[in-house]
């Protein structure tokens, strides 16, 4: 049991420990790039024929590596936009942007792009650490577990891996899937995405760890990130892992894709999105907490966006969420699951993306026929804010039930 501080702490430094020796990193020197998995080494573009030129596929992509002298990097269909796409590795001695200008000229191709890098935003009820795992209670999701707690309802976190063998995790994660190369061998120690997964749905009342937001809900972890060897630890996705990851939770027909990551404005994840969002699936992004931008995908008008918030309620006012329906959560100090039974505090809006993908899970328990953007105009008009005419509004589960006519006390 954690009894103050000074032991949250050592906890914290344990976990830290444990995962520095036992996770699987990845260099990232320019020049080294045999090492890398192939999904994020360098000078790579992705170009998508379109189904109706099927018959064609095998002539268009010899043409294309023989005209342009391109090294094939791989390929993969993406059935829920009806694309074929095939990634190329660029040589040193051609210019990108030259390359890229000349393919989207072409009449078979119907985009062309960089393979593009994208990072997960952390900085760094009877359960037993549930009194210091501040979350769940501040949001009221304690009181709305009293008619829903998100059962059923499926979730798929695109992410890194996860340590579904942690013991308030067992039987919590329905379906697993790899989409980097090499990632199976770490997809159990890997933190960002175990992280994520604790704070939605960590088991209730079992006498272990902590409770998630909607410890009911039906969890898939697609795997789509990895870590690299730097300072921070960041764990990376690629425009093709993404595609993939995306592709196959509209296909397997998710209610909720949570993205806790953030990157540049990306065409293919885009198309993706679009067609998520035409199967009424709820999107969920983490958000820029400083500057002009959100970041991308939570830029995206279909995507809910996402700020991290402290236990006090306060929360960052970037200038770009004076004209967004920005949402926030909480995401500082936040303990949560980590690989190898244990447990760390951590914070960004990574962790308040995964708060708020496990309220509209009760959401959808309670009313399953809920549209994404009734969703979000429950959200906004029952949450709170310590400054309402600058601040995104914290998300409030018991308020956001009663909204749509549950019967329950709320403070």
């Amino acid at each position: 049991m954690i009894h103050n501080r000074r032991y949250r702490w050592l906890l914290l430094a344990l976990v830290w420990l444990l995962s520095a020796t036992g996770c699987w990193r990845l260099p990232l020197g320019a020049d080294d790039l045999g090492n890398r998995p192939k999904q994020l080494q360098a000078r790579q573009i992705i170009v998508t024929l379109p189904a109706a030129r099927r018959a064609q596929w095998l002539a268009i992509d010899h043409d294309i590596r023989t005209r342009y002298a391109l090294q094939a990097a791989g390929e993969f269909p993406l059935a829920s936009i009806q694309v074929n796409c095939l990634v190329y590795r660029v040589p040193e001695t051609v210019a990108m942007d030259e390359i890229i200008s000349q393919l989207r000229t072409d009449p078979r191709i119907q985009l062309v792009q960089t393979n593009q890098v994208f990072a997960g935003l952390k900085a760094g009820e009877n359960d037993a650490y549930a009194t210091l795992s501040y979350g769940p209670k501040m949001i009221h999701a304690d009181m709305a577990h009293r008619i829903a707690t998100g059962k059923g309802v499926s979730i798929t976190v695109i992410d890194t891996g996860a340590d579904q063998n942690h013991p308030d995790l067992k039987g919590r994660v329905a379906t697993t899937r790899n989409f980097v190369e090499g990632g199976e061998r770490s997809f159990t120690e890997d933190r960002h995405g175990t992280a994520v997964v604790g704070i939605i749905g960590a088991r209730a009342n079992d006498g272990i760890g902590i409770y998630g937001v909607a410890p009911e809900a039906k969890i898939a972890v697609f795997k789509a990130c990895w870590y690299t060897d730097t300072p921070d630890g960041k764990a990376l996705c690629s425009s093709w892992t993404l595609a993939k990851a995306l592709d196959a939770a509209i296909v397997s027909g998710s209610r909720i894709i949570n993205l806790s990551l953030n990157g540049p404005d990306d065409t293919l994840l885009t198309q993706l999105l679009d067609s998520a969002h035409r199967h009424h699936i709820v999107l969920v992004a983490a958000a820029q907490d400083i500057g002009e931008h959100p970041g991308f995908p939570a830029s995206l008008d279909h995507v809910i966006p996402v700020m991290s918030s402290g236990p006090n309620g306060d929360t960052a006012h970037p200038g770009w969420a004076a004209t967004r329906d920005a949402l926030a959560a909480p995401g500082v100090e936040i303990l949560t699951t980590a690989p190898r039974e244990s447990y760390a505090f951590l914070s960004g809006s990574s962790l308040a993306t995964a708060h708020v993908s496990g309220v509209i899970a009760l959401l959808l328990q309670y009313q399953a026929r809920l549209e994404p953007a009734d969703i979000l105009a429950v959200l906004k008009r029952t949450g709170w804010a310590k400054a309402p005419s600058r601040a995104p509004v914290i998300v409030d589960a018991c308020r956001a039930l009663t909204g749509l006519g549950a019967v329950l006390e709320c403070p």
